[in-house]
């Protein structure tokens, strides 16, 4: 942004050396005043938001991972639309935790965050798992992003009534096992892999104790 203001400011300075040269101040002014229009623009204009419809550019490699897979086009591109789709879940899940304490309370007592992001870095190295994770993503996480939405709404308010006092309290309960599911559908997940860890570790501890006999 910097750059751009000494290009503007360099560039009116040079057109009015040269119109006040030659004489013409009126079109000098419009000059000056179509580059300070220029500057307003660039300043007032916002980058739109990322559309959670509109997929990211599928690399080469991220495109050859998934055939060494198995995957064929349209499972690749029904991968590619959950995933996105779940990222901005987990994007909307993390906002809504960091804007309320009771929030990040129960988050660090489950630390379901975590388990999301962790759960969702498994999935894009194992893209052929899908299937076991779908209580997270169609179920426990949009649930989440909901319950959590509607909690901050509520709590916002005002003006609190008994009953709403009571509907918050219902609802951070209702987060809380929530949460709770979410850690569970991350350990859930990886538990085969910590089965495998368990025999290779079995196996190396046999063959130590062989080697020290």
């Amino acid at each position: 942004m910097k750059k751009n203001i000494w290009l503007i400011v360099g560039a009116i300075v040079l057109i009015s050396i040269i119109f006040n040269v030659v004489g013409d101040s009126f079109a000098s002014l419009l000059l000056i005043v179509g580059a300070i229009l220029v500057y307003v623009g660039i300043r007032g204009r916002k980058v739109p938001a990322a559309d959670p419809q509109v997929l990211p550019s599928l690399t080469r490699e991220r495109e050859a991972h998934y055939l060494k897979s198995g995957m064929t086009a349209r499972e690749i591109e029904l991968f590619r639309e959950t995933m996105n789709q779940t990222k901005h879940q987990i994007d909307k899940y993390q906002k809504n935790i960091t804007s309320n304490n009771k929030l990040k309370a129960i988050d660090l007592r489950h630390d379901a965050l975590r388990a999301s992001k962790a759960l969702f870095k498994e999935l894009v190295k194992e893209p052929t798992k899908l299937p076991l994770a779908s209580h997270f993503l169609y179920t426990h996480l949009p649930n989440m992003v909901d319950l959590t939405d509607k909690f901050i709404e509520i709590n916002s308010h005002e003006i609190k009534s008994r009953e709403t006092y009571d509907k918050i309290e219902e609802s951070t309960q209702i987060i809380d096992q929530m949460a709770s599911l979410i850690a569970k559908d991350y350990s859930q997940f990886v538990a085969d892999d910590l089965d495998d860890m368990d025999v290779e570790l079995s196996i190396a501890k046999q063959s130590i104790k062989r080697d020290n006999e």
